[in-house]
């Protein structure tokens, strides 16, 4: 895991030591077990590395290959060795040291500009082709691992993190208008519609699953690389699919657990990272090591406001996985002393940018400072198993059961899932109905009143243009609405708009507590396999998620495995622990409503109406109140404007 960076002049001008110098120093915020750099005239490649896996340790980057005049910066973690191995032809002897970057060099060898097409795991990188003169690297299929560059007059610059780049020569710190109007009017957590702009006038990303080259003072992206199967899946029985999501599972485990540090899990009460940890521990058993798990659990003094099928504390569950698996280390982490508001200026730094997600923000800080003080090198989750191992909606699939006038498939499912789950059947197909309704206009969050109000003034939404220019990106924005299930989980899983979102929490954590977060559920290999298994298997005999649950059968309890009434709501308490804090608050939403510098691009008179319909205090249960969230995302938007 490393921080890298690069200079690179087109016209054959010097890259002076002050401007790299400058680039490097930057990135001294982070904890570094190397720091090395690499320099030829017009070229400059640097690395600041934090040691993760065993071969890392004797890894020297950035390397230059003098034979083949190619030199590499990597940021990056392969999890498809054993195949490179062989499509490569490396030699057994060779292969247990060598570290992920030399193997990469050689897959730029081999197969040039296709290189990332074969390669799965994390990682962004820049390769210096001296014979071709030419600057190429990437960024993973799921944006994992952040490359920022700018780009002006004859020099083009990279880097993980933004601000080293804002310390170039040349180089302002000056907002971006349309970026930032995105990010106000899009109502969920997203921030733009551009896959390759920043909050910072300049600064662009490389896209998630695109490589790129530099040469002759033009920077060119290339789109690569795909999740879909290649065809589906048809095996003979239940039994078979149930064998087959365990190997390409186990297979995606087993690469997260690359390290010679301890390994940590998130793990709630839930399918998804019960499975992760699950099979981790068992792994971990046989190498003689143990499992940490690290579970956000509300405070003592919060009485639980949620439903009969929801539930704030998933304690017993989490309990029931840990003592079912074993191997496990488990931790309840209450973070008492902290709220959504005590860490706001924490992640203002650490993301360099405003975000939306601030309702589990205090916990997740909380865990991973824990997992570094364990000395975890490898931190798994779970995070996007809704929409891979354990997705399967029954009423989605009874849907499409409808559609297709399977009557007497539809007629048992129905009457199985309503007697499992104490559903009345006439409200199930009045569910059933509304979803299988075919001229329902495609669902939109940009047409009509949102959930969450818009952020962004009218006036500053009309200087923008911003809701003509995100009409144009609608079907990547709403992709994840469709009526079709199936569509609507493809464009989800697909959609580089969200990579981005995660690849900049991910990217900036690890490198702050020295610890590489894995999302096994997201692995492409997993992704494809489940993409490619047929409807049928994931809703069986009434009970929906079937697939995981029949596979996981030995690896989870019951209680959690079986499960299909009670479900976790992390965060629950959010607005419980800023309560002692509403006064300020309130004073400083005032504030904002008041600074000029700021209300003519944020919605002051919406700030107005929320606090008048919220009221002298908001209650505890008003987590999901739309203008409780609205109000704190306001706060931590004004606060990142405050700093120009």
């Amino acid at each position: 895991m490393s921080a890298i960076a690069g200079i690179y002049y087109s016209n054959g001008m010097n890259v002076e030591i002050e401007e790299y110098g400058q680039l490097m120093q930057g990135l001294q915020r982070y904890h570094a077990d190397a720091v090395h750099t690499w320099h030829d005239r017009s070229v400059f490649l640097g690395c600041h590395a934090q040691w993760i896996t065993p071969e890392s340790r004797n890894e020297v980057l950035p390397y230059y290959d003098a034979l083949n005049k190619l030199a590499i910066t990597a940021d990056v973690i392969l999890d498809n060795r054993d195949d490179l191995f062989h499509r490569l032809q490396v030699d057994p002897s060779r292969r247990s040291g060598m570290t992920d970057s030399e193997l990469l060099l050689l897959a730029y060898r081999k197969w040039g500009q296709d290189a990332p097409n074969y390669l799965i795991g994390d990682y962004a990188f820049i390769i210096w082709d001296e014979e071709r003169q030419l600057l190429f690297g990437a960024r993973d299929l799921f944006g994992n691992r952040t490359l920022y560059y700018h780009q002006s007059w004859h020099r083009l610059a990279f880097c993980t993190t933004i601000m080293p780049l804002l310390s170039l020569p040349g180089v302002k710190k000056e907002l971006n208008e349309m970026w930032l109007a995105s990010f106000m009017a899009i109502p969920v957590m997203v921030e733009s519609g551009d896959i390759e702009s920043t909050v910072y006038k300049g600064i662009c990303q490389i896209p998630p699953a695109h490589s790129f080259t530099a040469a002759a003072g033009k920077l060119t992206l290339s789109k690569y690389g795909s999740i879909i199967p290649a065809q589906p899946l048809r095996l003979k029985s239940n039994e078979e699919y149930e064998e087959a999501f365990r190997a390409v599972f186990q297979e995606a485990v087993q690469s997260g657990l690359r390290t010679d540090r301890q390994v940590g899990v998130f793990l709630s009460g839930g399918l998804d990272s019960g499975s992760v940890a699950s099979f981790a521990a068992r792994t971990l058993q046989s190498q003689g090591k143990k499992l940490n798990s690290y579970s956000y659990v509300p405070v003592n003094q919060f009485v639980d406001w949620t439903n009969r099928h929801v539930v704030a504390d998933e304690s017993p569950y989490i309990k029931a996985t840990a003592q079912y698996a074993g191997n496990i280390n488990d931790h309840y982490m209450d973070c008492p002393d902290r709220s959504p508001l005590s860490v706001v200026d924490d992640w203002l730094d650490l993301l360099e940018m405003p975000y939306k997600f601030f309702e589990n923000s205090f916990w997740i800080k909380g865990i991973n400072e824990q997992a570094e003080r364990d000395g975890v090198g490898m931190l798994l989750t779970g995070a996007r198993g809704n929409q891979t191992i354990s997705w399967g909606s029954a009423v989605q699939y009874y849907a499409v059961l409808l559609k297709k006038l399977r009557w007497v498939q539809f007629y048992r499912e129905v009457q199985s899932f309503s007697r499992g789950m104490g559903i009345g059947r006439s409200r199930l197909l009045s569910l059933i109905c509304k979803q299988a309704m075919p001229f329902m206009p495609q669902a939109s969050l940009l047409r009509g009143e949102p959930d969450v109000p818009r952020m962004i003034h009218p006036e500053f939404a009309r200087k923008t243009n911003v809701m003509e220019l995100l009409q144009e990106q609608d079907a990547e924005l709403s992709g994840f609405l469709r009526s079709n299930p199936v569509e609507a989980r493809v464009s989800q899983l697909q959609s580089l708009v969200i990579a981005n979102l995660r690849g900049t929490k991910g990217t900036k954590l690890s490198l702050q507590h020295r610890l590489w977060e894995r999302d096994v559920t997201c692995d492409p290999r997993v992704v494809r396999f489940c993409l490619s298994v047929p409807l049928e298997q994931y809703v069986q005999q009434g009970v929906d998620r079937s697939l995981i649950r029949r596979a996981t059968k030995g690896y989870l309890p019951d209680m959690v495995r079986l499960n299909q009434r009670i479900r976790g709501i992390q965060g629950a308490d959010w607005v419980h622990r800023i309560l002692p804090a509403w006064p300020a608050i309130v004073d400083e939403l005032q504030q904002l409503r008041r600074d000029d510098s700021v209300n003519e691009m944020i919605d002051v008179n919406r700030i107005e109406a929320a606090l008048a319909d919220i009221g002298e205090v908001p209650t505890p249960d008003s987590a999901f109140s739309p203008q409780i969230r609205f109000l704190m995302r306001s706060l931590i938007l004004y606060r990142f404007l405050k700093q120009f």
